[in-house]
């Protein structure tokens, strides 16, 4: 660290690193200074002039506090700490003026933007402009832009604070945002009319300081001081984004993100921000039982009964953990269904993870430490699908000089990489080769659900763990299901996997897994929220809540308990998911020992301590497996097509829409002979 500086702020003085800029140093001392184009995860492009402060000694003019660093600054001649003042006449004036000139082409359109109530252009106008303008000239207006059903446009209001231009360009790693023209001409656009081909496109939405970039499924649907506001997380994917569910009576309006420097920064996912719509589409809001082969609607009585008697008549009974099961569900249910001499699995998807050895299915990397990494391998993984947040942080840390090397397919991850090869053979060549000039940098290996889900997954995370332990790099396993490591923790796993699992099973209990397919033969009963491939094959439906409808525990890609809190209730007859386990174990004469959620906390807390660490990453004991010959194939991708990886997604129109653009872009366009 560089030495502290002397400097007084506002008759304040305080000691602060010289590289910090005015601005930062200012809020370290608890002054706030008004910004429209600076925030503290982009570069500084100073062309707001919002932010000016008075220097002293320094020429008699304002100075751009987020452009201009401490250690630029000189003390007075007779030695005194050098002054900044941050309310000054002379800085008064220059925001007054500074705010009148950004309103002079600004609309009024107030009453009608999205942004009202939220927009930092109103709030700053209120705090530090005047309340008149000078100028009497028609206002210009420029044409809007289509980038997509994502985001909406209102050219017209922007005032140019390129922070769109910035993240687009740096964090998502897509260049076609730019600034044509100068002076009244200069406008926000896309070069040569191009949509954002990025999944990360919507927090352009929260970063623009005005109403000219909005989300546009929640146009004109509600006003900020109408919503109730609570924080949970995402479950879209397995990194655990915090995010803040807004909702306006029973409805979910809108999903936004929340900052959390150890997890996703203050970025969300495009699928994390748009889902909403699938949250109130297909939903199993009453109970079914299959009578005659046709679903006909029943009572929860009855639906609670015909399970029961088909558990009870069972010789094999099997349950299954789906992907977005939360931790207290997935424990009850393995009370449940183990109780009565059946087994659980959670790796619906084949995927070789070590029971009972965190570090082999979960790792030994934090997600920051991707920030401090000089070498990042990617073995059968494509990031910018599975985890795009993810993604960035490891493109922000390529910015930084970090290498990055992928066995897989190729794929644009948006930074550049050393491709060591597309199967098996390149992985080996890797974990068996000398890597000894990268055994003193900072490294992690970050191994994908692809190269696990094969036969020799097994095998493939014995040699991900030996080139870890070759180049002495943190180990990640990025899971694509946000309810697996919980799963993991708690015991949910079969000897044999889901092979092993389903093999002879004539009653399986299905906790929302919709991305298996259930042989004909066996009685299911399926407990889940939406109309998804699992009811369709069910015997007995059991209405179930969806994530933002149910206190939970998830636990994230890098084994982090994170809890997901209620924002509204369940639609209709729909209950709990572990409060239907307690009432299904009442019906079997086999009742569970817990009458509310706390109960049932306390007993998976006794069984699993690591989990009563909410926000907190427990370190993992080193147990390698064994590196054993693997086969030639390929890796393949987990993840097929981004938009549609879980049923609440496949309830969603605004999802299906997506994924048929990305698949009419990756369509090469064949031109006329």
């Amino acid at each position: 660290m560089s030495e502290k500086r002397k400097i007084i702020i506002d008759g304040k003085e305080i000691e602060v690193d010289p590289r910090l800029t005015l601005i930062q140093a200012c809020e370290e001392a608890g002054i706030e200074i008004p910004r429209f184009c600076y925030h503290e995860r982009l570069s500084i492009a100073g062309n707001c002039r919002m932010c000016l402060v008075e220097v002293q000694p320094g020429p008699p003019k304002p100075a751009a506090s987020c452009a201009m660093q401490v250690k630029d600054m000189r003390p007075f001649p007779d030695g005194e700490p050098p002054q900044v003042k941050t309310n000054s006449p002379m800085v008064r004036k220059a925001r007054e003026g500074v705010m009148e000139f950004l309103l002079i082409n600004h609309p009024l359109d107030c009453p009608i933007c999205d942004q009202g109530g939220e927009c930092d252009l109103q709030d700053q106008a209120v705090a530090y402009g005047v309340d008149f303008s000078r100028f009497r000239e028609p206002k210009r207006a420029t044409e809007d832009l289509d980038l997509g059903p994502l985001v909406e446009t209102h050219m017209t209001r922007c005032i140019s604070c390129t922070r769109c231009v910035r993240f687009t360009t740096e964090v998502a790693g897509v260049a076609v945002m730019g600034q044509t023209g100068r002076g009244e001409d200069a406008e926000i656009t896309t070069y040569l009319g191009a949509v954002i081909d990025s999944n990360l496109q919507g927090n352009i939405v929260d970063l623009c300081p005005v109403g000219a970039l909005t989300n546009k499924p929640y146009a004109f649907t509600a006003r900020p001081w109408e919503l109730t506001k609570t924080e949970t997380i995402d479950v879209m994917d397995a990194l655990g984004s915090n995010t803040r569910v807004d909702t306006k009576g029973r409805e979910v309006m809108r999903i936004l993100p929340r900052n959390h420097d150890g997890v996703n920064e203050e970025w969300i996912s495009d699928k994390t921000r748009q889902v909403v719509d699938g949250l109130r589409r297909q939903r199993l809001d009453q109970p079914y039982v299959r009578e005659d082969g046709r679903l006909r609607p029943a009572t929860w009585a009855q639906a609670l009964q015909k399970a029961a008697g088909a558990i009870n008549g069972a010789t094999r009974l099997a349950g299954l953990v789906g992907d977005l099961a939360p931790v207290e569900a997935v424990f009850a249910l393995r009370q449940l269904v183990e109780g009565q001499g059946g087994t659980v699995e959670c790796r619906t998807d084949g995927a070789r993870l070590p029971a009972g050895n965190r570090a082999g299915y979960v790792g030994t990397a934090r997600i920051e430490d991707i920030d401090s990494a000089e070498m990042i391998h990617l073995i059968g993984t494509n990031p910018a699908v599975e985890a795009p947040v993810l993604n960035a942080r490891i493109r922000k840390a390529w910015l930084r000089g970090a290498q990055v090397g992928l066995v897989g397919q190729a794929a644009d991850l948006t930074y550049d990489y050393v491709h060591v090869g597309t199967d098996r053979a390149a992985l080996e060549s890797l974990s068996s080769g000398d890597v000894g000039a990268t055994r003193d940098k900072p490294s992690v290996v970050i191994v994908g659900m692809g190269a696990l889900c094969e036969a020799d997954g097994a095998a493939v995370l014995g040699h991900a763990m030996k080139l870890a332990e070759n180049s002495n790099s943190k180990l990640m396993v990025l899971h694509t299901a946000a309810g697996r490591v919980g799963a993991m923790d708690v015991g949910a796993v079969t000897e044999g996997g889901i092979e092993a699992a389903l093999d002879g099973a004539d009653v399986i209990y299905n906790l929302g897994a919709d991305e298996v397919e259930i042989a004909d033969g066996a009685f299911v009963i399926y407990q889940g929220s939406h109309g998804d491939r699992g009811a369709h094959r069910a015997d007995v439906i059991l209405p179930a809540a969806a994530w933002t409808e149910e206190n939970g525990l998830f636990v994230n890609t890098e084994g982090r308990p994170q809890l997901a809190m209620r924002a509204g209730f369940a639609p209709g007859e729909a209950k709990e998911n572990w409060a239907i386990l307690r009432a299904l174990s009442g019906e079997l004469g086999a009742t569970l020992p817990w009458d509310s959620l706390a109960q049932l906390r306390q007993r998976m807390v006794a069984d699993v301590p690591h989990l009563a660490d909410v926000d907190a990453v427990p370190g993992n004991d080193w147990a390698a497996v064994p590196a054993e010959p693997m086969g030639k194939a390929d890796f393949r991708l987990a993840i097929g097509d981004f938009w549609l990886t879980n049923p609440i997604a496949r309830a969603s129109p605004l999802m299906a829409e997506m994924s048929a653009r990305a698949k009419a872009r990756g369509t090469r366009s064949v031109a006329a002979e």
